[in-house]
């Protein structure tokens, strides 16, 4: 079982793969105000997305997205309007938003499992 140091940017590393191999294009990743930290930040399409990954070595504990409740989510609203505010300051245009979720169950001993749950909040 990877150390729970590793398994958190493991599983940030293959969401980010999964969600490039769809067609995301990457902005950020793990992006940091004082207020917190968003994990990624892609564009789909005309959407900005901002992606709380969660990360698991196996199930016992439950689901990683059993992890995401709705107090997190409302951070990650907070956070992603922190963000588009920021860019708008810099002069650009921000577009739709949403928050996706994306788990990833990460046993050593067999391939990871990504489950992504797109539009949580939008």
């Amino acid at each position: 079982m990877p150390d729970t140091d590793r398994l958190g940017p493991l599983g940030e590393r293959l969401a980010e793969r999964h969600l490039l191999a769809r067609g995301y294009r990457l902005l950020e990743r793990n992006w940091r105000c004082p207020r917190g930290e968003i994990d990624l930040i892609l564009q789909d399409g005309d959407e900005t997305v901002f992606v709380e990954v969660k990360t698991r070595s196996a199930l016992g504990y439950g689901h990683p997205l059993e992890a995401i409740t709705v107090a997190k989510l409302a951070r990650l609203r907070r956070l992603a309007v922190e963000w588009c505010r920021q860019r708008r300051e810099a002069g650009e245009q921000v577009g739709r938003i949403r928050i996706d979720a994306v788990a990833v169950v990460a046993p050593s001993d067999a391939p990871a499992r990504i489950d992504h749950l797109a539009g949580v909040f939008r």
